[in-house]
């Protein structure tokens, strides 16, 4: 029997228009597509592309938590692997970014010898930059998941981008909830608000998944965040509200670096 092997890919975040060639092929070449995608179009449209896909849908309904659901779409992975089959995995967006499944399925099958690895794809992040007309060099940006970055302290630079990701979960301790209330997003507004005005305006973001959809580019003041319309795709984008501080003592040490190492002596 040929030995399996698991590809996990991702579609990008645009239905048709960001899967890239190579992946394209590893679908065609599979014996087995397992799909996770975050809308049911797009689910479809993978679904009909190779005689033998399976969606992974249907394991989040399996566990009492989203943790538990996770592990069963990876022991329904790897047990195709197991069985001799080349095996990929598609995932909405980057299969490395917020998605637990596909890190899991690769680590588990190389650990167990079989070929294994995973493809960038584009993600949410790509979207939010060229949507928003950030570049992310310019001042710096922070990205955290929103519940973890309520979960634990961080050091927030307020003149720097602070970005969170998957603001409709905001606070959930379970992995069982798919959205968290107003209060939630209240609290973690107060918290904000200790480092930047309440009148500072900050966006809700969320990228176009068909070509025939606009992004979502909505600006309001950080202390309406409560009341905002949000859904497990929406990103909280915060600009900066102060000047970068120049770093005086790092400064003049290269300067007088750049003095002893003149290039033009």
């Amino acid at each position: 029997m040929t030995q399996g092997s698991l590809i996990c890919l991702g579609t990008g975040i645009m239905l048709g228009a960001h899967l890239d060639p190579l992946s394209r092929n590893y679908i065609a070449a599979a014996d087995v597509v397992f799909v996770l995608m975050a809308d049911a179009l797009t689910e479809q449209w993978l679904l009909e592309m190779h005689p033998d896909a399976r969606s992974l849908q249907p394991y989040y309904h399996q566990g009492p938590s989203r943790q538990h659901s996770y592990q069963l779409m990876v022991e329904a992975m790897l047990a195709e692997v197991v069985a001799g089959k080349k095996v990929v995995g598609a995932f909405y967006g980057h299969p490395g970014v917020f998605a637990w499944v596909p890190h899991q399925a690769v680590k588990q099958a190389q650990q167990q010898g079989y070929f294994s690895r995973m493809l960038p794809a584009i993600s949410a992040e790509d979207c939010l930059y060229a949507d928003l007309g950030i570049d992310p060099g310019r001042y710096g940006c922070q990205l955290y998941e929103c519940s973890q970055f309520m979960f634990y302290q961080r050091t927030i630079d307020t003149a720097a981008y602070l970005i969170l990701w998957q603001l409709g979960v905001a606070g959930d301790r379970s992995l069982a909830r798919f959205a968290t209330p107003g209060q939630y997003r209240q609290l973690l507004s107060d918290y904000l608000c200790r480092f930047y005005p309440p009148a500072h305006q900050v966006t809700l973001y969320e990228a176009a998944s068909l070509p025939t959809q606009q992004a979502r580019i909505e600006h309001l003041p950080l202390s309406e965040l409560a009341q905002a319309t949000v859904s497990g795709k929406t990103t909280l984008v915060i600009p900066p509200c102060s000047a970068l501080q120049a770093n005086t003592e790092l400064l003049q040490q290269l300067a007088a670096l750049d003095q002893a190492t003149d290039v033009s002596r």
